[in-house]
């Protein structure tokens, strides 16, 4: 699947109608310094579960699959390259250096002869150069996703994979009537950073793995086609649904990484702690509502900053975490987040995180009206108990006014010409806020 990016370096992206990435995919990657060893590349990527697997160029082969004469069971995708690359002799950039290698693997395949479906998916997190070949300065990395199918008849086609969801118009049936390849993460040279930004992670790993090959550890053998764990949707399956009933599904993938050594942080990505209070029959009601990604479990997450402090719970094994406090939280507040994935991860280190605690801002209305040139918008605060002072700006920040009201709903109307904002963004004095879409009426 990964022997056919062209000389030099070159995108055909075919891109499905609908498409849902994953979030956060790519936590971290190896800041440098890059050296030749590596081919001038990051030495690793790690994703939001925590796992970092290093650029996969050793020579070690599977104890489980015999390899075919001049055909290695090598643990790492190494793909000979006539003239470029000898996969018989030492690796050295750039003499001898693969022209593509990898982070990270995993395909799958759906063949059904009878249905006319042919489906290939690759996935990867792969290193390349600009103009083809091995050149210092020329290095590139990216994050890939690949889906080639040859289908019987035109018509609509979804395809779930772990990343994601794809729905294509297909207008005629035929050899590769679906063939999308998305790369994300190319940029100029020695910039690395792009693939974080990419569809591809957590890394896919086999559920039969680790497999230890001397001291080296890998999170799968692509030499055999395994059940694989680690989708961020939990679909750790490649299906396809057509026209006239097709629907078939493979849950096998050859998978390949080398797990890293390297110490580093555990993924702890706050994204949202807001609290709310209101009275109730004369009682006060209040509640703190902390959500965070981390890796799953068995990592924790804990809320430290309170006594005793609060676990927090995950319940999918997609790395969301949340939990509850209804302690009477204090305007300005900061909360202290710790996790911990050292039992999956015994290199990595607790991560301790300061997030501020803000009420929740919501906006109710934002509408202009076009023969008028009046703007009205209502938003409330989460505090009604104290409520905040909520100020209104345009979407490029331009300063609209306060709203005003007695309790925690408050409204403003006001004239706003010559053109209607396209976004408002309503901001509370303790620290929450919401932006919209204005709603244009004659």
């Amino acid at each position: 699947m990964h022997r056919s990016l062209p000389r030099p370096l070159a995108m055909a992206i075919f891109i499905g109608m609908l498409q849902v990435p994953a979030q956060a995919a790519l936590n971290a990657v190896d800041p440098g310094a890059y050296v030749a060893a590596n081919g001038g590349f990051p030495a690793w990527y790690q994703d939001n579960h925590g796992r970092a697997l290093d650029l996969c160029l050793t020579k070690a082969v599977s104890s489980r699959v015999a390899g075919a004469p001049g055909a290695p069971a090598y643990m790492c995708t190494l793909l000979p390259t006539p003239g470029v690359f000898d996969d018989t002799q030492p690796i050295v950039f750039p003499g001898n250096f693969p022209d593509e290698a990898f982070w990270f693997t995993a395909d799958a395949a759906i063949v059904d002869a009878s249905r006319g479906i042919n489906l290939s998916y690759g996935t990867a997190v792969e290193a390349a150069f600009a103009s083809g070949e091995p050149l210092a300065g020329d290095q590139v990395s990216f994050a890939r996703v690949r889906i080639r199918v040859d289908v019987p008849t035109a018509g609509t086609y979804v395809i779930t994979h772990p990343y994601g969801v794809e729905v294509f118009d297909v207008a005629a049936g035929g050899r590769r009537a679906i063939n999308m390849t998305r790369d994300i993460g190319i940029a100029g040279a020695g910039d690395f950073s792009g693939a974080l930004k990419g569809d591809v992670g957590p890394f896919l790993r086999s559920v039969n793995g680790p497999y230890s090959e001397g001291s080296e550890r890998f999170i799968g053998d692509p030499n055999l086609e395994e059940r694989v764990t680690g989708s961020p949707f939990k679909t750790n399956f490649v299906r396809i649904e057509g026209p006239g009933g097709i629907d078939l599904r493979t849950e096998l993938f050859a998978v390949s990484g080398k797990l890293s050594d390297v110490a580093l942080p555990t993924p702890l990505m706050p994204q949202r702690s807001t609290y709310s209070r209101h009275t109730e029959n004369g009682d006060l009601r209040a509640q703190q509502d902390i959500f965070v990604m981390a890796p799953p479990p068995p990592a924790s997450v804990s809320l430290t900053s309170q006594a005793p402090q609060l676990n927090l719970s995950e319940a999918n094994g997609t790395g969301a975490w949340y939990a509850q406090s209804v302690l009477n939280p204090s305007v300005g507040a900061v909360l202290t987040l710790n996790a911990d994935n050292r039992a999956a991860i015994p290199t990595s280190s607790p991560t301790i995180a300061n997030v501020p605690l803000t009420d929740l801002v919501t906006i109710i209305q934002a509408q202009y009206r076009l023969s008028t040139g009046q703007l009205t918008l209502v938003a409330s605060s989460s505090d009604e108990t104290t409520p905040p002072v909520l100020t209104a700006r345009t979407g490029n920040g331009t300063l609209i006014g306060d709203l005003s009201g007695d309790g925690a709903l408050k409204s403003l109307n006001t004239s706003l010409s010559p053109i209607p904002p396209a976004k408002v963004t309503v901001t509370s004095a303790s620290g929450g806020s919401d932006t919209e879409d204005v709603v244009l009426v004659p």
